[in-house]
């Protein structure tokens, strides 16, 4: 098999690309990766400079693995300042490094895409050689393949990867045909409680609606980008991703995406959320508001979700990263996966030490966190079962 590296994912024909994505995976669309480098969110200005790895098998493409160099830490999501601080205290550089990962997008999944010509492990073998022959050749402290399924994260580790466990929130469906079939599987308490915060919604005088990607009109499209740039302002930032990103994904991959939309009782759109989904799972990932309303981000980014789920009969809702407050909502915590590889053995035995220590931590973290989960406790241990 030979392996080459390109700068831009223009250099990989849209045919060869999708011929080896035999996974209905959103964020690895081609067109997905495609519309973050042509609105240049992903940039050597950005930190993120693309270098996508191409595996070939008798001239003809049989794998390929989104790639970037980075110059920070910046949209990843699984922190390593404090690893980076401490190659600065030694007067060391940890920049620049690789990172194979969706960039500004923290949603577990896929990513090697791999056609069914070769081995799976044959080719993670030979990209894990590769790209520590490389990072050797050009002064890269270290690979990170971040937030990817297990099964890859598993063949990984077997390549002298560090495994590090981190962990998220995300919704099971346990076949269920309505959302008043969700809260039965609730405690009364928790029940009445989710039920309070919707009936709040129709109070204020909000209506809600969902539109499915080829459904999504030019300012529907405009206004959820405003909703986008202001709830980052409100922080002091602007939002990774500009206009003209946002507008060539929801026109290119319409088949992905589902927006929800609120309104006020003056029919003016006062929030929205932007979720992604293929025929397994959901992706909450873009949200904004220009009014605040009680309760309102729950129902816009959580029940709506929740509700289009059982409508399309997909298996889980992965909301995206952090938040405490969705377990009481229904959302499990899980843990999630990453491997990593660090040249210098000095810190990687040092930094081997903090991942087994963290992963103790995270496992505690997420049994003692069950405990707040609002479902009756046979469900919990059934939905565990499965999962």
């Amino acid at each position: 098999m030979k392996v080459e590296f390109v700068d831009s994912i223009e250099k990989i024909k849209k045919q060869d690309w999708e011929n080896v994505q035999i996974t209905k995976y959103p964020f690895l669309k081609y067109q997905f990766l495609e519309s973050l480098e042509s609105s240049k969110c992903v940039s050597p200005e950005q930190g993120w400079s693309p270098f996508h790895i191409v595996v070939s098998d008798q001239e003809i493409i049989v794998a390929i693995m989104p790639l970037y160099i980075k110059t920070d830490s910046q949209g990843e999501f699984i922190f390593d300042w404090s690893w980076a601080d401490a190659y600065y205290r030694n007067g060391l550089d940890y920049y620049p490094k690789l990172v194979s990962s969706i960039p500004f997008t923290p949603a577990t999944g896929p990513r090697i895409l791999i056609n069914n010509r070769v081995k799976r492990t044959d080719v993670i073998r030979k990209i894990s050689d590769c790209l520590k022959q490389i990072s050797e050749d050009n002064n890269f402290s270290s690979v990170h393949v971040l937030l990817a399924q297990k099964d890859e994260i598993d063949k990984f580790s077997t390549e002298d990867f560090s495994l590090r466990t981190s962990y998220s929130f995300h919704w099971f469906n346990n076949k269920y045909q309505n959302f008043n079939h969700f809260l039965d599987d609730m405690t009364s308490r928790q029940r009445k409680n989710i039920k309070k915060e919707r009936n709040k919604i129709e109070a204020q005088g909000v209506t809600m609606m969902r539109v499915k990607g080829d459904e999504i009109k030019q300012e529907m499209i405009e206004t959820f980008y405003q909703f986008y740039q202001v709830t980052y302002l409100k922080r002091g930032m602007r939002g990774y991703l500009n206009f003209k990103f946002f507008e060539n994904i929801i026109k290119s991959i319409p088949e992905s995406i589902v927006l929800v939309l609120a309104k006020n009782s003056s029919n003016q759109y006062v929030a929205g959320a932007l979720n992604f989904y293929d025929d397994e799972k959901l992706y909450g990932r873009y949200w904004g508001c220009l009014e605040e309303y009680d309760s309102l981000h729950f129902e816009t980014c959580y029940y709506q979700g929740i509700e289009f789920c059982i409508e399309q009969n997909l298996s889980s809702f992965d909301p995206g990263v952090q938040g405490e407050h969705k377990i009481k909502r229904g959302f499990c915590p899980i843990e999630t996966y990453s491997a990593h590889w660090i040249k210098d053995i000095r810190f990687k035995d040092a930094i081997n030490d903090f991942l087994t220590r963290e992963r103790e931590h995270i496992l505690e973290y997420n049994e003692n966190r069950r405990s707040l989960l609002p479902f009756k406790i046979e469900v919990t241990k059934e939905l565990y079962e499965r999962i």
